[in-house]
């Protein structure tokens, strides 16, 4: 039985396979039919097609690298203030104006550096029926050269000057109620000149200290009869012109937006004296300025001051201000 089954099967699948054969080798006759090939759109050539080399000249770029970055700030505020006669709330008729020029150029190419900065601040008021009165007097200039050492270490020399435009006075009352004047300073008297070597700290781009390890400073008093009004005569002999002293000095610098559109500008300067460290100075100037729009900005300035040859106790000033400032390049 089961040998008649598998003869069977055997059977059935030679019939299938010779069934297929026959169906996929039936021939078809294309004869009539109309097949048409697409012609191909793209032009055919036979034949060695050639290629001649151009020759392109090179486009020569006329850029210069600028190692110079300036910036100047340009401010000036009024103010103004004016009563009648019969004004019950009390006051003075009064005018005030004030002007400021900051000009800092700053020039770095690898490791060499150099700073020039130029600080000039005046100002005056006039009240009715009393003396003209200085709120602000300062000529300052600053200029550094460097070298780098490694990535936050320099090595400086430095070179500025200070003094100021005016005559200071000191005011008082007569017998009679009129106000007097006695003259303390004026150009140049006092005048310093500082001359400073060392090493300087720079972490970043908002503070720097300088280290001066060997400086010297020379106080000018050309007026020679200054001393008349003021004792001291900011350190110089009487009758000399000059002092020089050689110190230890340290000027650290921090400028750095605290708030959008507010700068706060901070310089702390101290002045040891190698041959007397009890004579050692301080002095430390804050401007935070915030800026209204384009043109409009309020400033507050604080100076700090501690100088023996100038007076035994702290001297203070302070000044807001309210007025236009232009900055260039904007």
């Amino acid at each position: 039985m089961k040998r008649l089954l598998l003869t069977s099967f055997t059977f059935l699948a030679i019939c299938f396979s010779l069934s297929a054969q026959e169906i996929d080798t039936v021939p078809i006759s294309v004869k009539d039919m109309e097949i048409k090939l697409k012609r191909n759109p793209l032009p055919s050539r036979t034949g060695v097609i050639t290629f001649q080399p151009v020759d392109l000249k090179p486009a020569l770029v006329q850029a210069k690298i600028n190692y110079w970055k300036t910036k100047a700030t340009v401010g000036i505020n009024a103010n103004q203030a004016s009563f009648s006669d019969n004004w019950k709330g009390g006051g003075v008729n009064s005018i005030a104006i004030g002007a400021l020029l900051n000009h800092k150029a700053e020039y770095s190419k690898e490791s060499y550096s150099y700073t020039s900065e130029v600080i000039l601040q005046y100002g005056k008021v006039k009240n009715k029926d009393q003396l003209q009165k200085k709120t602000n007097d300062r000529i300052y200039w600053d200029n550094k050269a460097a070298f780098q050492l490694s990535k936050n270490w320099y090595f400086f020399a430095s070179v500025s000057f200070e003094s100021q435009f005016d005559k200071g006075f000191s005011y008082s009352k007569d017998a009679n109620g009129n106000e007097v004047a006695k003259i303390l300073s004026k150009f140049m008297s006092p005048g310093y000149l500082t001359e400073s070597l060392g090493f300087e700290y720079k972490p970043s781009k908002v503070f720097s200290t300088r280290i001066g390890t060997g400086t010297a400073r020379q106080t000018f008093v050309l007026d020679t009869t200054i001393y008349r009004t003021n004792a001291k005569n900011f350190g110089v002999d009487i009758g000399k012109r000059m002092r020089n002293d050689l110190a230890f000095q340290i000027v650290s610098n921090l400028e750095k937006e605290i708030m959008k559109n507010t700068i706060l500008k901070a310089k702390y300067n101290m002045f040891i004296p190698y041959e007397d460290f009890g004579e050692t100075d301080h002095r430390l100037d804050v401007v935070i300025t915030s800026k209204l729009n384009r043109f409009l900005n309020v400033s507050l300035t604080g100076v700090i001051l501690y100088d023996k040859d100038m007076d035994l106790k702290v001297q203070r000033s302070q000044a807001l201000a309210l007025g236009a400032s232009f900055t260039f390049p904007r």
